[in-house]
């Protein structure tokens, strides 16, 4: 490792974990367990100002708060998939 550091294996096991999300029809890669309002604003390549609507599993819409963050769900499975839109 570079720096010296070394890496153990919660680390290793996190950075190696693959969240999915799609904005607006548009499948993103995510690593990270958490994503707030302004990063899937980011991604989705919109202003996050517009807003940001998450869609469950069911279809039900909520529009979340500004820098409202939201936990994934790792894997590539039709539940675990997180939907939003712009606002």
């Amino acid at each position: 490792m570079e720096g010296g550091q070394q890496v153990g294996p919660e680390a290793v096991e996190h950075s190696e974990r693959r969240y999915f999300v799609i904005i607006d029809g548009v499948e993103h890669i995510w690593h990270q367990p958490t994503i707030t309002t302004a990063q899937i604003a980011s991604l989705g390549g919109f202003d996050p100002a517009m807003g940001v609507i998450e869609i469950d599993g069911e279809n039900r819409e909520r529009t979340l708060a500004p820098g409202e963050t939201v936990e994934l769900k790792p894997g590539h499975g039709f539940a675990k998939k997180h939907k939003f839109k712009r606002g």
